[in-house]
This record gives C-alpha cells, sequence and structure tokens, in this order.
C-alpha cells in the first residue's frame, strides 16, 4: 500500500518536471536563439562612394550570415542621426553598427542600445568617447608611414638633395585622421627629414590649394608633401604645377584615401600616389565584430585602450593604380 501510495507523487513529480521542461523550450530568452540576427546599419551619408562602399561590404556581409539588414541614411545630419539609429533599436535589431556624423552625439543612441542589451559596433569616423563594443578604423598611422616610405624613396629617384617636407593636416575634430600625419611625420623624420610646415587644410580642396601655395611661398625647395586626405592632395598637387614644378619629379605629392579623383591624377602624372583605405572591408570587418559581440566572444583589439580594431590600408601609385575599384 505504501508503494502504491508513492507512485501517484512520483508521477507528479515527473509531471511538474516535464512542466519545467516545456516551460524552459519556450523562455523568450533561449527561444528565439535560433531566430534570424537582424543588423541595423546607420551610415553617415549614402551620397558618397566611400560609404557606399563600407554599406555594400557591410550588406553582403550580413546577408552572407542569412541575417536581416535593416539601413538608415543619417545623410549628414545629427538629428536624423540620432533619431534615426534609435528607431533602428526600437526596430528590434539584435546588434547596431553605425558610422556617424557626429561622434560627439553617440551619447543617447549607445545609452538606448545598452538599456536593451543590443551590442554597438562603430565603423570609421569617431567613437566620442562613449562605451561602444568596438570601433573600426583604418590604420592610418600605418598609412602616414607608407607614405614617407614611399617618399623617402621617391626623392631620392628624382635625385633632389633637400631634406624638407610638407605636410598638410584635415580639420582638428578629425582625432582619427591626425593620426595619418603623425604617422608620417614620425617615419619622414627618422628618415633623416624635417617637417617644415605642418598647416591645416580643414579637409577642403580650395583651402588645401591656399596652404601649399603658402607652402611654396615661404619653403621653396620643399621636396615632398604629405595630405591628409585625396581633395587637398590634388589641390595641393595642382597648386605645385601652377607654381611651375611638377608634384611627382620636382616635389613628390601624396595624398590618402584612394579617391577617383586622385586615383584619375596619378594616371594622369598629377599626383605621385595616395594611401588606401578599404570601406568594404571594413563593413565586412564590423558584421565579424558584430557576430563576437552577439555571441558575447573576445574581441582581439589592435588598440585594447579605445577597443579599436584597425584595417589595413595600402599604397597606390601608378603602378597599381588600375587595381584601384
Amino acid at each position: 500500500m505504501r508503494k502504491m501510495g508513492l507512485l501517484p507523487i512520483a508521477l507528479a513529480a515527473a509531471l511538474v518536471m516535464a512542466g519545467c521542461s516545456d516551460s524552459n523550450a519556450t523562455d523568450p530568452k533561449t527561444a528565439g536563439k535560433d531566430d534570424k540576427v537582424v543588423v541595423g546599419f546607420s551610415v553617415y551619408d549614402m551620397q558618397y562612394e566611400f560609404f557606399q562602399k563600407m554599406e555594400a561590404g557591410t550588406r553582403a556581409a550580413a546577408t552572407a550570415k542569412g541575417w536581416e539588414f535593416k539601413l538608415h541614411d543619417e545623410k549628414s545630419d545629427e538629428n536624423e542621426m540620432v533619431t534615426g539609429a534609435q528607431a533602428l533599436i526600437d526596430q528590434g535589431v539584435d546588434v547596431l553598427i553605425i558610422s556617424p556624423f557626429k561622434p560627439s552625439a553617440l551619447g543617447p543612441i549607445i545609452a538606448k542600445a545598452k538599456a536593451k542589451g543590443v551590442p554597438v559596433i562603430v565603423d570609421d569616423i569617431g567613437g566620442g568617447g562613449a562605451p561602444y563594443d568596438a570601433i573600426v578604423i583604418s590604420d592610418n598611422a600605418g598609412g602616414g608611414k607608407l607614405a614617407a616610405d614611399y617618399m623617402v624613396k621617391q626623392i631620392a629617384a628624382n635625385n633632389k638633395t633637400s631634406k624638407n617636407v610638407a605636410s598638410i593636416t584635415c580639420e582638428p575634430s578629425a582625432v582619427y585622421a591626425a593620426r595619418r600625419n603623425a604617422g608620417f611625420k614620425e617615419a619622414i623624420e627618422k628618415a633623416g627629414f624635417k617637417v617644415v610646415a605642418e598647416l591645416s587644410g580643414n579637409s577642403k580642396a580650395e583651402e588645401g590649394y591656399k596652404v601649399m601655395k603658402d607652402i611654396l611661398a615661404k619653403n621653396p625647395d620643399v621636396a615632398g608633401v604629405f595630405s591628409c586626405n585625396d581633395p587637398m592632395g590634388v589641390a595641393a598637387a595642382n597648386a605645385i604645377k601652377d607654381a611651375g614644378k611638377n608634384p611627382v619629379t620636382d616635389i613628390v605629392s601624396v595624398g590618402f584615401n584612394a579617391d577617383p579623383e586622385a586615383i584619375t591624377a596619378i594616371k594622369a602624372g598629377g599626383l605621385a600616389a595616395t594611401v588606401a583605405q578599404d570601406p568594404k572591408a571594413m563593413g565586412e570587418l564590423t558584421v565579424k565584430l558584430a557576430e563576437q559581440a552577439i555571441k558575447k566572444q573576445a574581441i582581439t583589439f589592435s588598440n585594447p585602450a579605445e577597443r579599436e580594431v584597425f584595417n589595413p590600408v595600402a599604397l597606390i601609385t601608378k603602378e597599381n593604380a588600375d587595381t584601384v575599384k
């Protein structure tokens, strides 16, 4: 009798355990783990080719994983950036990737993302000191070094004896881009050269042209000039031509970005070289980091203190300009 009396108890216990098992199977914390991942990408401005390539790389990498891809275009507008990125989070994305028009305005976006448990991967531009999970940037300092090494060799090939060179910087707020000029300066000075002029062209072609004219007026013997971006680089080369000198054989002119105008100038002998970023690969890399963040896997940083992951850059000259797409 006592043994039979235990049977209903054991059966009830089994049913309770089975009920717990069924409950776990439908627990919203676990049930959605096999659902399609939704990634939101808020992009700086799709009117620019750089960000078109970045978007293409991000989309291709996400869809290759079977993820759903949602795009938001900030259109170079701070308010649009904040409201649009927050709207992506409200739509239930599993991860947010953002190339911010205004990095200093990332705070409320990341605060909302963190409140909902959504990782944030920043692509280029800047992090604004916000607590993002990772930021992908080009190896800017390494690119400056590539420019310096090339310039040293070309100055020697041009049989120039001057050890004076110039550096044209982007706007002061472009903190990552500033590393290009810093890397250039460190490498060129190690090679025995002197940076006799370091002036800002504020990333604008017209200012780059004016700055180069001023440099030539005060330092007519400069043997090379490195510009923080290609609009200034091409403009500086034009200023050199307008001064009656060659921007390849007289004053080695190097830009940064591998913009179409720079590639055209290099092929025509109007610019010596540029340093290419790879926005498509940067987009692909952000998706890889996004997956690691979703799975709570450790991310290997190039600069752990700032949670930065560097994407490689490459020197582009007349010899390999046709490889740029």
